[in-house]
C-alpha cells in the first residue's frame, strides 16, 4: 500500500462507504489518497454495478409503512434472494426511501433513488430495484404489514386509527377479492356459477334442490371473497360491514400491495 494510503484512511472511507476494505482501497490507491475523489470512484463503481445486475431476477424483497400528518405511503423495494431482504443495509435503505417519499413525496423519492441504491447493490451483490410505492391522503388512516412482505393501508371516514389498522389486518389475512356485493361483475358470477354447477352436475337429486345447492355454493363463495360480509378475524361474530356500522365508519379507500 503506497505510504499516503494509510490503514486510517481505508478505515475512514469504509466507514462512510460500508463496502469493502479491498475495494476502498483501490479506491484510494486510483485517488492517490484523495477522499473525495475516492468517494467519487466507489459511486461510479456502484454504478457500474448496478448496470451490470439489472437483467437479474427480483423475486423477493420487502415492503414499508409509514403514517404522518393525514398522509400514509407504501414502499416495496425488491431483491433476489430473502437473506438480502433481511440484510440491515436493504432495510435501512428502505427505511430511507419510505421516509423520502413521505416527506417529500413518491416522486422526487424515485427520481433520488437510484442514487441511494446503487451503493447496496455493490454492498449486498444483488441487484436490488424499488418496487411499487403507493400513497393515500385521509383523516383516519392505519396500515398493517405481514411478514415484511404484504402491506395493506385502509383511510376510513370516521370512526378510529385503531379500527383502520384492524381492518387492514384483517385484508392482510383474509385477502378479499371486492369490497362489496357491487363489484362483483357478471363475469365473475358466470364463470363461477359454470364451475358449481360441474360440481353438482353429477348430484342424484330433482332439479330444484340442484337450483338451491347451487345457489348456495354461489352465495358462500362470493360472502367469503367480499369485505364487507367477511367475518371479523377478531371477532367472528360480526362481520366487517357490521363492525364499521357500529363504529359509524365507511371504507374511504384501500390499498394494497404484496411481494
Amino acid at each position: 500500500m503506497p505510504s499516503q494510503i494509510t490503514t486510517e484512511l481505508v478505515k475512514e472511507l469504509r466507514d462512510a462507504t460500508g463496502v469493502s476494505v479491498m475495494q476502498c482501497k483501490r479506491a484510494l490507491e486510483e485517488a492517490e489518497g484523495d477522499m473525495k475523489k475516492a468517494l467519487a470512484i466507489l459511486k461510479k463503481t456502484s454504478s457500474d454495478i448496478a448496470q451490470k445486475k439489472i437483467g437479474r431476477e427480483v423475486k423477493d424483497g420487502a415492503v414499508m409503512l409509514k403514517i404522518k400528518d393525514k398522509k400514509a405511503v407504501m414502499v416495496s423495494l425488491l431483491c433476489e434472494t430473502d437473506f438480502v431482504a433481511k440484510n440491515s443495509d436493504f432495510v435501512g435503505l428502505l427505511d430511507n426511501l419510505s421516509n423520502n417519499a413521505l416527506l417529500g413525496g413518491i416522486e422526487k423519492m424515485k427520481k433520488e433513488a437510484k442514487d441511494l441504491i446503487d451503493p447496496v447493490i455493490q454492498k449486498t451483490g444483488e441487484n436490488i430495484q424499488l418496487g411499487e410505492a403507493l400513497e393515500i391522503s385521509g383523516d383516519v388512516l392505519g396500515g398493517y404489514v405481514h411478514n415484511n412482505k404484504m402491506a395493506v393501508i385502509v383511510s376510513l371516514e370516521g370512526g378510529s386509527e385503531n379500527l383502520a389498522k384492524d381492518i387492514a389486518m384483517h385484508i392482510t389475512a383474509m385477502k378479499p377479492e371486492y369490497m362489496s356485493e357491487s363489484e362483483i361483475t357478471p363475469e365473475a358470477r358466470k364463470t363461477m356459477t359454470e364451475i358449481f354447477e360441474k360440481e353438482i352436475a353429477s348430484v342424484d337429486k330433482p332439479a330444484e334442490i340442484k337450483k338451491k345447492m347451487l345457489d348456495g355454493k354461489i352465495g358462500t363463495y362470493f360472502k367469503e371473497k367480499t369485505l364487507l360480509n367477511q367475518a371479523f378475524i377478531k371477532n367472528p361474530e360480526e362481520t366487517i360491514g357490521k363492525l364499521l356500522e357500529k363504529s359509524k365508519a365507511k371504507i374511504k379507500e384501500v390499498k394494497r400491495y404484496s411481494i
